[in-house]
């Protein structure tokens, strides 16, 4: 079959952050390009009922907290707030139907067909989109990943007892009393939403600390902090069930490694343990695609299936499950069919906790750091830092992990009000190679958070100014 046979040179399946942008790329590549999204608004979960929404909510409800604790009134501002949840809720819409527009645009303005339906395979070249049949030399698998589910607790959004996150963003009131079922991103960053807004949050986790993955001083801390914001900590905990009667729900609950029960009353319970792969209903079976046995499917490092012509990039391949990491993968999958060469480096792939304040990470952990061989690790506490004292954002710390012999930067985590922003020096240095001594050396402007990083590299070779 010739490529002008084909309908398509490429067709993505999923319109999430990796989705859209390999489409978009691989039109921008002068390759005819389609896209199968069933959803009603292009975006995926990010842009509907992720990242995008959950980041409306935060900023607003920080906004509340500021005006309704002492953060204002020690600079000043005397006010006494009003919560109006409706008008909270709305301009979270209007951030998603903003953004989803703008996608929509894109794909006008780039020539990208949306095939408004589910897609599956027939055969490798091959989809059937709802009552379609269309073909493309290259396609593309993008379908992202949706909430795991916890056995024998039933999620029921529209009650609005037992919710996932999807749920817990379209709660028309605030709830006396939340548990939030696992003490990872999502569970913190939404359990914060509602405790900000006056809900006595309860977060109940399996493992000794919270947010697994992060560096260990990083999870240390991040107890301390989520404690000494009102949140109740039930670390190496786990459910046992939950049970719903009328508008309250009842969680059993006994210790991860034996021992007593207890049960805890909730107005609303989130259930947040973790995402899976939405590899359901592809037909991946007709093309003698497998998934491995965390449901992921393999690929090469361009991103290719053991399937010719078959691609997969996103939270359907192992890796983190973050919306950047897509896109990144949706740029290199597009120009790898286009005959380019596109490169991810996973090594360099930022996490950030939208909280407050943020936690952020690249690289490697210490503790993942020194199981490869000797390393040195300065730390510098955001208290000693001119900006975030005169903000009066005086938690957290930066942290920089470097090769003890070549001082290579390994590893960059940190605790701040804006560590999400200020992690894009750190990923960038370590794309470059760069060593301690390069960010130490680097001009920082004054005064600034990230120059708290500067006096981190300082502290590697024992050398900061402020400590």
């Amino acid at each position: 079959m010739s490529d002008q046979t084909y309908d398509y040179d490429v067709l993505v399946i999923g319109a999430g952050p990796g989705g859209y942008v390999a489409a978009i790329r691989a039109a921008q590549l002068g390759l005819r390009t389609a896209c199968a999204e069933s959803r009603e608004t292009l975006g995926g979960t990010c842009l509907n009922v992720g990242c995008i929404p959950s980041k409306a909510l935060l900023h607003a409800s920080e906004y509340f907290e500021a005006a309704a604790g002492k953060t204002m009134a020690r600079m000043g501002i005397k006010v006494t707030p009003e919560l109006d949840l409706d008008t909270m809720q709305g301009q979270r819409k209007d951030a998603v139907k903003g953004l989803t527009g703008g996608i929509e645009f894109l794909f006008k303005k780039n020539k990208v067909t949306w095939l408004k339906n589910h897609a599956s395979f027939v055969d490798a070249h091959t989809l059937k989109v709802g009552d379609e049949t269309v073909t493309a030399k290259n396609i593309v698998i993008a379908t992202g990943s949706s909430v795991t589910p916890l056995p024998g607790v039933e999620v029921d959004n529209e009650k609005g007892v037992v919710v996932d996150s999807t749920g817990a963003l379209e709660l028309s009131a605030v709830p006396k009393k939340m548990v939030v079922i696992g003490g990872g991103v999502i569970g913190l960053e939404l359990g914060s939403v509602w405790r900000r807004l006056g809900a006595e949050v309860t977060v109940v986790e399996y493992l000794d600390q919270l947010l697994p993955g992060m560096d260990g001083d990083i999870r240390k801390e991040a107890g301390k902090i989520f404690k000494k914001q009102g949140m109740e900590l039930k670390l190496k905990t786990k459910v046992t069930g939950v049970t719903v009667k009328g508008k309250k729900a009842t969680l059993t609950v006994e210790p991860a490694d034996g021992g007593d029960s207890e049960t805890i009353t909730a107005d609303c319970v989130l259930v947040s343990i973790g995402r899976k792969p939405n590899t359901d209903g592809l037909g991946l079976d007709a093309i003698g695609l497998e998934t491995n046995a965390r449901g992921q499917i393999e690929t090469d490092h361009s991103f290719r299936t053991k399937v010719d012509g078959v691609w997969a990039i996103g939270d359907v391949i192992p890796g983190p499950m973050l919306a950047h990491k897509a896109e990144d993968e949706g740029l290199a999958v597009a120009e790898n069919i286009a005959g380019q060469t596109g490169i991810v480096n996973h090594d360099v792939i930022p996490s950030v906790v939208y909280t407050m304040p943020e936690f952020a990470g690249v690289g490697l952990t210490e503790e993942a750091a020194k199981e490869k061989g000797a390393v040195k690790v300065g730390k510098f506490p955001m208290l000693a830092n001119s900006r975030a004292k005169t903000n009066h954002e005086p938690d957290g710390f930066v942290k920089v992990i470097s090769d003890a012999e070549t001082d290579r930067v390994l590893g960059v985590w940190m605790i701040a009000s804006v560590a999400g922003t200020m992690i894009a020096q750190a990923a960038q240095a370590m794309e470059f190679g760069a060593t301690s001594e390069d960010i130490a050396y680097t001009c920082h402007a004054h005064p600034t958070h990230s120059e708290a990083l500067k006096e981190a590299a300082m502290a590697v070779q024992g050398k900061p100014i402020h400590i």
